[in-house]
């Protein structure tokens, strides 16, 4: 569950609602919301977006790496 709690910390430290990051990502703030609670994941195309979007690496989302 490293992706979960991970993307959770780093959308609170960026400021941006879930609704910026749906766009930024181009997917519904729905799954937004899925990603947030674990219920799913990004694809990889879309891991690269949330990479960018909240300008962090894949290898720190995922749990390989504890710098971000």
């Amino acid at each position: 569950m490293k992706f979960t709690e991970r993307f959770n910390e780093l959308v609170k430290l960026s400021g941006k609602t879930q609704v910026e990051i749906a766009n930024a990502i181009n997917v519904s703030k729905q799954c937004v919301t899925d990603y947030k609670s674990g219920k799913s994941f990004p694809s990889l195309e879309t891991l690269f977006l949330i990479c960018q979007c909240l300008d962090t690496t894949a290898d720190y989302l995922l749990g390989l790496s504890d710098e971000y």
